[in-house]
């Protein structure tokens, strides 16, 4: 899991590093009437501690951040990443068993981008390319979404993915916003990848 840029017609995804700090604020405070549900700095020590934070979980490989890119533009526009990055513990000689570092099972998510590039290829085109490296690259057994399942827009675009819902886990966490959140959980699985690129790629062409 060497640091890896993912690049597509519509986006860049750069590792995220400190330098990203003082652009990715930019992106937060054009507006932030979609963050309701979403952990998004609004100031600089804010999204430096959160770059930070980010960074700490890379090196204890359970986080994977990147820098959204608008690759016309060079503009940054936003962040996404890897999380809940699980390295199973296989019995000796299984079949499953992907490469002693490589993982099992990855989270993607802990999205957000700036008001101007939200409805536009860049979330798809950006999802395609990190599911392209969790299953082809480090060819990983499951990928998971989740979001406050009150958020239906974060479920909608979800859902527009090709993910499959597993289910409500009920009293999950706090919420962003201080209330009890419910966690939407999805999936996509292996077996169902190469449908799930196809029906991507279909909608990027359109």
């Amino acid at each position: 899991m060497d640091n890896v840029t993912l690049e597509g017609h519509h986006v860049l995804l750069e590792p995220l590093s400190l330098e990203h700090g003082p652009l990715l604020l930019e992106a937060a405070t054009q507006s932030r009437d979609s963050y309701a549900f979403t952990n998004v700095p609004q100031d600089l020590p804010a999204m430096l501690e959160y770059v930070e934070t980010a960074l700490i979980g890379k090196e204890n490989r359970t986080i994977y951040p990147f820098t959204t890119i608008n690759t016309k533009t060079g503009r940054v526009i936003g962040s996404t990443r890897f999380g809940d990055i699980q390295f199973w513990n296989w019995p000796e000689g299984s079949k499953y068993q992907r490469g002693e570092h490589l993982p099992d099972a990855v989270e993607i998510g802990w999205t957000w981008l700036a008001p101007d590039a939200q409805r536009t290829g860049v979330n798809t085109e950006a999802k395609l390319l990190m599911l392209t490296l969790a299953f082809e690259s480090w060819n990983v057994h499951r990928v998971r979404l989740r979001t406050d399942s009150r958020n239906e827009r974060s479920s909608n675009a979800i859902e527009r993915l090709g993910a499959r819902f597993d289910g409500v886990v009920r009293a999950d966490s706090a919420a962003f916003d201080g209330e009890i959140r419910d966690t939407a959980i999805y999936s996509i699985v292996d077996s169902e990848w190469p449908d799930v690129k196809n029906g991507l790629a279909k909608r990027l062409s359109v």
